[in-house]
């Protein structure tokens, strides 16, 4: 069973890493192995933690899951939900979804994207109440598909 607990700044070098990991299928998807979260230094993610709620999911000690968000008015934006490859499709990524949306009770709206050819991404987030509310193309390889729940 894992356990959802808030990640501290001295967890920043061990998301980085599991984030370099679990996004490495996203990168073979779009054929891009430069897309921002395989390019995000460690500086830049510590800085991070100044202003954004990190979550981590541990299985024996060891972080399996990582999930970030921030409020700006009434919407929590959430960013770069990431579960090890080893530990996909076993209710990490819902259990991190959750506890996230728990921590923003004043927010009355929530809101992510993702490529628009990450099926199981979608489907995971439309399961959580998820709709899609507009599209954006990146570039000839990736459009970005926006997402939103409302309370």
């Amino acid at each position: 069973m894992e356990n959802i607990i808030r990640a501290l700044s001295e967890d920043a070098a061990t998301i980085l890493e599991l984030q370099k990991l679990a996004y490495q299928s996203e990168a073979q998807l779009y054929s891009d192995f430069r897309i921002p979260p395989l390019i995000q230094t460690l500086d830049e993610l510590k800085r991070d933690f100044a202003y954004k709620v990190f979550l981590k999911a541990q299985v024996e000690d060891r972080v399996v899951g990582s999930v970030r968000g921030y409020q700006a008015g009434d919407t929590c934006y959430v960013e770069r939900l990431i579960v090890h490859p080893d530990h996909q499709g076993h209710g990490i990524g819902t259990a991190l979804m959750n506890q996230l949306e728990s921590r923003f009770e004043q927010v009355h709206r929530f809101e992510l994207f993702t490529g628009d050819k990450s099926d199981r991404n979608i489907q995971l987030y439309e399961r959580l109440g998820y709709t899609v509310f507009k599209s954006q193309e990146v570039n000839k390889k990736l459009s970005f598909v926006f997402m939103e729940k409302h309370k």
